[in-house]
Formats: structure tokens, sequence, C-alpha cells
């Protein structure tokens, strides 16, 4: 991957984390937290969304760009959906318990927080919210986080509902899962202060772990989402939303300043061949005898072909930007937002069915010569005006700048086209809820996660790497109550990180044990009634039979604390049985008679009391 001269370049980029708080319920109601499966669902509702005025009287251009494309949007709906969430029914007051996790957050952020919080509208019409906006509300603003290229300032931290979950498309629009819409979310939002891919990726990663310090913030895929804001001095400022994993970041900033700088070069190729756009033109009739599977089956629905000449664009509407995207991708992705499957562009043809003959007939209907280019769409009369412009007005835009844009993270670390970036005109006051008067006396500030992986290995005992597993992991809470129980720090912290991971590669059912599974196992082990050597063997049972209690499940398993009797009378069947190999090897033996030894007892028995007894057994007959 290229690397640039940020500073030269005049790298500035800030984040915003969106990170859904685990609440018992959610921001507006009293409905769960609790994420579903599409299946659970018992019922569907439909909406059509349009855009409204602010209260200015404007309507903002990414929501107006949004509602030229028709589409019905479907919502699941469950057992514990509620008239809120299906904008039956004005939002409750603001759940206490998510803003006392926000206040906490912005103590850890030494953040200022506002007298009063009111919440706003801001207007969203991609269905993602039945109302066809999103309730937040401005909490605190103008702290500061600590990066080794220096500290980045936190614009401002907002409490909001998290919008309903994207379940597929559907050939009316988009289905949606209500189980998520409404999930109280933070978003915090850096100040331009980032000035390198890796120090942007640094700042995620101390903003994350400020956050999981809480405790009280919901782990897993899809719970937090980062949007990183680039621009570069001679370019624009672009949002790119979604950015699922923190390994991410580092690689789409390099990737947006790419294609920044790619596309200016492009543009000031352009305007030295003095390049230009042509006006779109129908040109049907070329296509009627086409081998062209996308095309053919276009106009066999009654479809046209819509061309538009792009005048000195030869060479450069194919050339790359990032990787495996060019100029003709950008394109392509403004004709797809209305509909479009994409675009052919000659610097690609001839090609999918397009022949050579085909290339020079579109090149002379629109008077294009050979060092222009010419653009395609192919489908119903509407979409393909409607597509065609668009792909004609980005060209436009090619030739002066690059254009301000919102654009969706691919999984690669590249990114598409979105939306245009939102306005002001898509935020207004919410009336149905009263304002709220903070109390940050009434939280503590939480203790961060480094200091806990310290505090385990001086307190406990534990050793860097496992106090980190733990303090970092999600189950710390419980470790701290086993240990306060009399449970052994290391076989606490071991059996909630280590042995829950073994037990996961063996395909055992993890997610089925329970924090009462994992603290009674520990007891059983703390009053020397299940040695630490069965506590696999005992979770493997829960996990397969969650209904049982630890007792009961050792007691099947005939997992047992094994006394002393027991433990020699076990070994010394095993020493018995290899008596020879004994008196040819002695304590050479050991290592090979351990393992069957401790089989023989099937987890009855601590290792370290199995060892002393075998070694005496060892030493009696060698």
């Amino acid at each position: 991957m290229t690397e640039y001269d940020y500073e030269e370049l005049g790298l500035v980029a800030g984040l915003e984390i969106h990170q859904q708080l685990d609440t018992a319920t959610k921001l507006f109601c009293q409905c769960p937290t609790r994420v579903r499966e599409p299946e659970e669902s018992t019922r569907s509702l439909t909406r059509y969304l349009h855009p409204t005025k602010s209260e200015l009287g404007e309507i903002d251009e990414a929501a107006l760009e949004e509602s030229m494309v028709d589409r019905e949007f479907e919502y699941l709906a469950y057992d514990t959906t509620c008239l809120v969430e299906e904008d039956d029914e004005p939002p409750h007051r603001v759940d206490r318990e998510a803003m006392d996790v926000a206040l906490e957050i912005a103590q850890l952020l030494d953040m200022n927080v506002a007298d009063q919080v009111h919440v706003m509208r801001k207007i969203v019409i991609d269905g993602s919210n039945t109302s066809g906006f999103q309730r937040s509300m401005l909490v605190a603003n103008d702290g500061e986080i600590s990066t080794s290229e220096g500290p980045v300032g936190i614009e401002d931290m907002l409490l909001e509902e998290e919008s309903a979950q994207r379940v597929e498309e559907t050939d009316a629009g988009v289905r949606f899962s209500l189980d998520r819409l409404g999930i109280p979310l933070v978003e915090i939002g850096t100040k331009p202060d980032i000035r390198s891919p890796a120090q942007a990726r640094e700042a995620a990663e101390q903003i994350g772990m400020l956050l999981r310090s809480t405790g009280q913030v919901k782990r897993g895929l899809g719970t937090i989402r980062q949007d990183v804001n680039v621009s570069i001095a001679d370019g624009a400022r672009i949002e790119l939303k979604g950015v699922q994993s923190l390994d991410d970041i580092d690689d789409l900033v390099r990737n947006e300043v790419r294609r920044q700088v790619e596309l200016l070069d492009i543009r000031d190729e352009l305007n030295e061949r003095g390049a230009g756009v042509g006006e779109p033109r129908d040109v049907t009739d070329l296509f009627e005898e086409t081998d062209s599977g996308v095309i053919a089956g276009a106009l066999d629905d009654g479809g046209v072909v819509q061309a538009v000449p792009l005048y000195g664009f030869d060479g450069l509407v194919g050339r790359e930007i990032q990787p495996d995207r060019r100029l003709g991708t950008e394109l392509s992705d403004h004709a797809k937002r209305h509909g479009a499957g994409g675009i052919f562009h000659t610097d690609e043809l001839p090609a999918y069915g397009v022949t050579d003959e085909e290339v020079d007939a579109l090149r002379e209907a629109v008077d294009a010569d050979p060092e222009d280019a010419v653009a395609i769409v192919a489908d119903d009369p509407e979409t393909a005006q409607l597509a065609i412009d668009a792909a004609a007005e980005r060209a436009e835009t090619a030739l002066d700048r690059v254009p301000e844009e919102t654009r969706d993270a691919n999984d690669d670390a590249t990114s598409r086209y979105l939306r245009p970036l939102p306005g002001a005109a898509r935020m207004y006051p919410e009336t149905d809820v009263p304002p709220v008067t903070p109390d940050e006396s009434e939280v503590e500030t939480p203790e961060l996660l480094t200091e806990k992986v310290d505090r385990y290995q001086s307190q406990f005992g534990l050793d860097a790497g496992l106090a980190e597993q733990v303090a970092y992991g999600q189950r710390w809470r419980l470790f701290e109550d086993a240990v306060d129980r009399g449970v052994d720090a290391t076989l606490a912290a071991q059996t909630l990180e280590s042995t829950v991971t073994e037990l996961r590669r063996d395909d055992v059912p993890v997610a089925h044990l329970t924090d009462d599974h994992f603290r009674a196992t520990l007891e059983l082990v703390a009053d020397g009634e299940l040695a630490k050597e069965g506590v696999p063997e005992l979770l493997t049972a829960l996990a397969a039979d969650p209904g049982m209690d630890a007792a009961e499940a050792a007691e099947a398993a005939g997992l047992g604390s094994a006394g002393e009797d027991e433990v020699r009378e076990a070994v010394s069947t095993v020493v018995e049985r290899h008596a020879e190999q004994v008196a040819e090897e002695g304590m050479g033996a050991f290592s090979a008679l351990m393992g069957e030894c401790m089989g023989e007892l099937r987890g009855k028995a601590d290792g370290d009391v199995v060892s002393d007894v075998l070694r005496e057994e060892i030493q009696k007959r060698a």
C-alpha cells in the first residue's frame, strides 16, 4: 500500500464512535435491549418514508436524494415490541440508566456535561427508523484523550437511539428488524486533530478501552461502529461510515487519502486535455442485436440504453484510485443510487458481450473521438435516464474537485459512494420528551481497564497476560465475585478465559453457560468437592444440560473430589500395570504414567496430589 507524507498533504481526520450501551431497557421505552433472530418475529408492519422540512423550512440534501429511491420498508416485530418502537405512541422519558452510563463516559473522557440535555430529531429516511427520524441529545463536550502522536480533542458526546437492524433487501424495498431499534447508543466525535492513519487507529482503540471500562457497553459484532472523517488540503471532507473493525481504520484512511490524491491527479490531467461532459443520448437502436446479456435483458424488458460522451476522458475512467476501484466505479456508484445495476464505459470495452463494432458505432453516435470515453446505462427508461444523469454529473465534478460526500466502508478497507454529506437542515427539536438535568454526583468514575490489569497483577498475583485477558474480557465482574467468595484467583481467571476458549474450540456450546454455572463450579473447587482438573468436564456437562445445577452435574459425571485413599489406589493400579517400565526407567517413567493416572481418576483429583503420590509409588518400586 502506498505511503504518503501525510503532513505535506495536509491530512486532517476525526472519528465518530458509535457504541451501544448494555442497559436493561431501551432509551425511550421499557422494552428489553436483547437482539432477536428474525425467525422469532410474530408480525410485521410496512412504512413509506418521505423527507420533511426543518424548522427553517429547509430540506436536507442527503434526505432528499434518499427519497428519490422509491422503496417500501417492512419491519419485523416481536413479542417484546411496543407501540413506541412502531411509532404508534409517543416516546417515554429518557432512560435513567442510559443517562448515568453516558455521564460515566463523559467523566472518563474529561468532558464538560451540559447543564440541561434536550432531545432533538435527526431526519433519516433510509428506513432505519419507523418514525423517519432518530432521537438524539447532546450530553457533553470539550474533552480529550492522549495518543503517542499527541492529544486528540473530543468535540462532543451524544446519547441517541440505535437504528433498526437491516435484515435483507426485498423486491419492494428493505426489511428491517425492530429488536435493535431504540437501544441506547453513545456517539463520540473527536476534533479534527488526527494527522496520520496510525493515530486514527490508536485514538479509536483508546476510546474503545475507555468505553469498555464502564462495564456497561455491549460487546460483539455490530455493537460498536466507527465513522472516520478524512480530508487532505486540496481534497474534500469525506465521511466514511460503518467501520466494523478497529483493524481496518488505518488502512481505510490510507485508501481514502490515495483516492483523493488520484482524483486530484485525474482532475489536473482532464483540465490539461480541455475535457468536458456531453449531453446524454438514447442509443438503444445500436444494441438491438447485441450479444451482451445485461443489455439484451434490459431491452427485452422494455428498457433503453442511454449514453453520455466524456470528452478527453479516454484512459482515465479506467484509472485505479483505490485497490480494484476506478473513476468508472465512482460513476457507477452514483448510477446505482438511482436503481441501475451499474454502467459500462469504453475504457473497459469491448467486454461483457459488447463487440468492437458496437463500440465503434457507439463512439460515432455520440461524436466521440479516440481521446474520448463513453459511458452507457441499460435499464428501464426512467431508471436509465436518472442513472446516466447521475453518472454525467459525477463526471462533471471530476473536472473540478473531489466532492464532499458520505461513503460506505467496504470489507477490504476501500469505500463506495453512499449519499451527500448531511447538513444542519436534518435536525429539529423533539417536542414529546422533556429535557433532562444531568447530575454527575450520582455516578462514580469507573476504573480504567489498564488500571484494572495492574491491580489484578498486584492484588491477585496474576501474570500480565492473564490479568489483561480477564480485565478486557466480559466476565471480570464474575471473576472478582468468585475471588471474594474464596476461589483461587488464578483458577478463576483461567477458567473464565482459557478454559472457556478451549471448550469453544472443541465445539462445546459455551453460550449456554450462565454466571451461576461458573460461580457454582468454582465454589465446588474452593470447598474441596471438585478437583480443579474436573472443571472442564463439569462445564461441558452443564453446557449440554443447562438446567442442571453444578453439584448435580458433578455427581452425575462422577466428578466428586477423590480422597487420598482413592488417589493412591488408582495410582498404584497404574504403576502395577507398568511395573516392568518402572523397574527399567525409575523416575524416567513419571511423565508417561502421570497422564494415565489423571485419566484413571477422570478429573476427580488435583494434579499436584496425584503427582506426589505417583512419585512415592515409583520410588517404592524403582
